[in-house]
């Protein structure tokens, strides 16, 4: 093994972690050209979390004047309670939501109060959902295949559906691959065979019109929001069993009126969505930037959100492409999952049958409102200078 953190070549994340403490950041480095090296981190990690917006700071700071608890009855809670339906109204006038809209801490906890409450006997789960999902459907293998564009296997949902009433889980926008459903067909099955639809729009609400479901999932760290803040949506309170507590009885705990005021700003303020059109243009010009030398772009002929990006260099393994990148200056996240210090493989990606030197070497790009050419142009150089790299080892 060389000194250049560039040029370890396993699967172990936990090795090439170990060259790079052990050697120290300016040894470990040197596998990196000089040039290719940021002077200025790139964050391209959106997916996992972007950014608060300065609206959404802004709109935090002076929600945090009503300090008090939007549950009392005195004059202190009542102004923290219209401050906390203020932006009730807000998030559902910009999610164009007619119906219910119950906060919570985020996507997950929303996923969690639907799978467990929802007034059906079954549950059906795509092979390429969030974990989350499984977890809170409790549900061993999938039900639902995918085909090899990550798409659902609408035959296979058609003959789930024959069992029986159930809820569906299917994410709108994969978190991976940025695959996205067709989720009006989906919804018009689930629909007709009387049973219902949870959609896990995490990933596209403030970028992508929601579609049409029984309940949505969405949170607000994805949007410009504050972390810690989402909402379950819910078309008809009636097929959801309550718990008592707070927000009209389906969820247990203080509000948080600060958080709620800062997610509503984010998606009133529609950063994601009008980045959309030139967002486009920055993963069409990623896309051929990684095809041209040698990189493989994965569900490229699928319908895909703009600001996610899923690429690979065949013969480099994830982890060590994302040490390269952090080392360069620029960040980005695995299409693997991270278990208990382990890479695994990409349960989205062995679903939809990617070839395993595809799927070992896949990496996530995510893009924000304000990532501008010069970011998607310094990834391409990194990733270009670690396959001539590779090619002339």
């Amino acid at each position: 093994m060389t000194s250049g953190i560039g040029l370890v070549r396993t699967g172990d994340w936990k090795v090439g972690l170990a060259v790079y403490i052990g050697l120290g950041r300016q040894q470990a480095i040197g596998g990196i050209s000089a040039r290719t090296r940021v002077k200025r981190r790139v964050y391209l990690d959106h997916a996992a979390t972007t950014p608060v917006l300065p609206e959404a700071r802004a709109a935090i700071v002076a929600a945090m004047e009503q300090w008090a608890n939007p549950s009392s009855p005195h004059a202190e809670g009542r102004a923290a309670r219209r401050s906390l339906e203020a932006s009730r109204r807000i998030v559902a006038e910009a999610l164009d939501w007619p119906h219910d809209v119950i906060f919570t801490s985020g996507a997950s906890e929303a996923v969690a109060i639907a799978a467990g409450r929802a007034k059906l006997p079954g549950r059906l789960v795509g092979a390429t959902e969030h974990d989350i999902v499984p977890y809170a459907m409790g549900s061993g293998e999938p039900d639902l295949p995918v085909t090899g564009d990550g798409l659902l296997d609408m035959v296979a949902l058609e003959q789930a559906l024959a069992s029986g009433p159930a809820l569906v889980a299917v994410q709108h926008v994969n978190n991976e691959t940025g695959v996205t459903q067709p989720i009006s067909e989906i919804a018009e099955l689930v629909t007709g065979a009387g049973s219902l639809l949870l959609a896990d729009c995490a990933q596209s609400a403030g970028k992508l019109p929601l579609p049409s479901a029984d309940f949505i999932a969405v949170s607000a760290h994805k949007f410009g929001g504050p972390p810690g803040i989402g909402a379950l949506l819910v078309r008809d309170p009636a097929t959801l069993e309550p718990s008592g507590g707070q927000e009209r009885g389906y969820r247990r705990g203080t509000q948080d009126a600060p958080a709620a005021a800062g997610m509503a700003a984010a998606l009133a303020c529609g950063a994601f969505r009008n980045a959309m059109p030139r967002l486009t243009e920055l993963r069409n010009r990623l896309d051929e930037g990684v095809r041209s030398v040698g990189g493989a772009v994965i569900a490229q002929d699928s319908p895909r959100i703009p600001n996610i990006g899923a690429v690979a260099l065949p013969g480099s393994a994830s982890a060590s492409l994302l040490v390269q990148f952090d080392l360069a200056g620029l960040a980005v996240s695995a299409g693997a999952a991270c278990s208990s210090g382990t890479m695994k493989e990409s349960r989205v990606l062995l679903a939809m049958g990617v070839d395993p030197a595809i799927a070992s070497s896949a990496i996530r790009v995510s893009f924000g409102p304000h990532t501008s050419v010069d970011d998607v142009d310094a990834f391409l150089a990194v990733f270009r200078d670690i396959a001539e790299r590779r090619q002339a080892a």
